[in-house]
């Protein structure tokens, strides 16, 4: 850790730079070194352990303290862009085993990292890749229906899903959103969404090139690239479509039972026998 501790410094000082206050950026910085020491337990408290501090200091950061997480995000990909220097995104998602149900989006639902439906959250992620490298550059938490109030009809259940929002602090804009909705909201964000161009072409000779420039590329600022899922996303025909709108080449896996018919296929009318 001594060895890279200049590296790391030199790198958290660049992502939390957007942070208004030092000590927010010292508590991030602080943040990060406990994520990359060893121990299996990424929790406050074991962290805090590790690191010689009270816990207090890193649980003010990640739940209290006032800090735009979009913005951070934004850098990390950028940075990921020009270190690593993608072909491709990746569309994943991954399972986080729960013991309890008072974490937030937690269900029993269906996660690859188990390999069977169990107690977890599930987080859908983007990822920045070459054929020896990956960086996740954005990442959402799927929400089921079970914690969506606006899905239920029983006023009981309405009023338990309230609860259990307001306890984890889930903003009223954030509700249940399929996980290849996720992935296209993120791919946008990352990108800039559909038409960003058009809207830039129009404007180019009353403003700025710069500024103009900034809405052509719309989002953070990434190129399009080839995007690869697996069968959970491309077997969605919704999924497919929204990639083929936003202009991006993909490689997607789909089940065997999947259909699929020449471009050039038009529907027709049978004859009654």
């Amino acid at each position: 850790m001594e060895q890279v501790r200049p590296r790391l410094q030199a790198f958290a000082a660049e992502m939390f730079g957007g942070l208004a206050r030092s000590d927010q950026r010292a508590k991030g910085e602080l943040y990060l070194r406990g994520l990359l020491l060893d121990g299996k337990r990424k929790s406050m408290q074991p962290m805090a352990g590790r690191l010689g501090v009270d816990h207090q200091q890193l649980q003010q950061f990640v739940t209290s303290s006032s800090w735009d997480h979009v913005e951070v995000r934004k850098r990390v990909a950028r940075w990921a862009d020009e270190f690593v220097g993608p072909e491709a995104y990746v569309i994943d998602d991954s399972g986080f085993p729960k013991d309890g149900s008072d974490s937030p989006g937690v269900a029993r639902m269906y996660s690859g990292t188990l390999g069977k439906v169990g107690n977890c959250q599930i987080g859908v992620s983007v990822h920045a890749v070459t054929d020896v490298a990956s960086a996740a550059i954005n990442w959402a938490l799927f929400i089921p229906e079970s914690w969506d109030d606006t899905t239920a009809a029983d006023a009981d259940t309405v009023a338990q899903i309230r609860r259990r929002r307001a306890r984890c602090r889930i903003p009223d804009d954030v509700r249940h959103r399929e996980k290849w909705r996720l992935a296209l909201d993120m791919l946008d964000q990352i990108i800039g969404p559909p038409g960003a161009d058009e809207i830039a072409d129009e404007i180019a000779d009353e403003i700025a090139g710069e500024i103009a420039g900034e809405i052509a590329d719309g989002g953070w600022g990434l190129p399009p690239r080839p995007t690869v899922a697996d069968a959970g996303y491309g077997d969605i025909t919704g999924f497919r479509l929204g990639l083929q709108q936003r202009g991006l080449p993909y490689v997607v896996a789909v089940k065997g039972t999947t259909s699929a018919y020449p471009v050039d296929a038009v529907p027709v009318a049978g004859v009654g026998g």
